[in-house]
């Protein structure tokens, strides 16, 4: 039996945008207990060449969100990216899994070959069928933003583990 390109797409975008709006209230809570400026956690990365946490954050949501608007049709999300604060970051959360819960699965499903065309900021264009899109490029690098934003939070010393990351499941 086929799995739906529905199924394997907004419900995991939504677990893994609870799971990462659970880590960040976690890393909140850390640095008010700490004195740590949150300004400072927002901008901590892995590695120098690598966005901080909030451009994690931001990659996430627009990847969950651009996947399903693209499947499904509908106008694409549109964020001014200027988050400073880790509210700002779980409203942002919130409003992209709010969109996502307003995809049906009638919407994304049979877009497996869907003509997708994407023309990136720095004006190259790439065409996508939509499994192709999904599957091959707006999972792994959805899932590359929330490990990474996961893994600043927990290089800083936040307690956070595997049941963080995962998130709950959308009934």
């Amino acid at each position: 039996m086929p799995v739906s390109m529905y199924t394997v797409s907004i419900p995991v975008f939504i677990q893994h945008l609870n799971g990462l709006s659970a880590v960040l209230d976690k890393a909140e809570a850390w640095a008010a207990a700490r004195k740590v400026n949150e300004a400072d956690l927002l901008n901590m990365r892995l590695s120098p060449d690598m966005f901080n946490l909030t451009r994690q954050v931001r990659a996430a949501t627009d990847h969950a969100a651009n996947a399903a608007g693209r499947l499904s049709g509908k106008e694409l999300l549109k964020f001014a990216n200027d988050e400073t604060t880790i509210a700002q970051l779980k409203d942002r959360i919130a409003k992209t899994i709010d969109f996502l819960k307003s995809v049906k699965p009638g919407e994304v499903d049979g877009t497996e070959d869907k003509d997708i065309s994407i023309t990136f900021p720095n004006g190259n264009t790439r065409q996508f069928k939509g499994q192709g899109l999904l599957i091959g490029n707006s999972l792994p690098n959805f899932y590359f933003h929330v490990t990474t934003a996961y893994d600043i939070v927990r290089q800083c010393g936040v307690e956070v583990g595997k049941r963080d990351f995962m998130g709950t499941p959308p009934a």
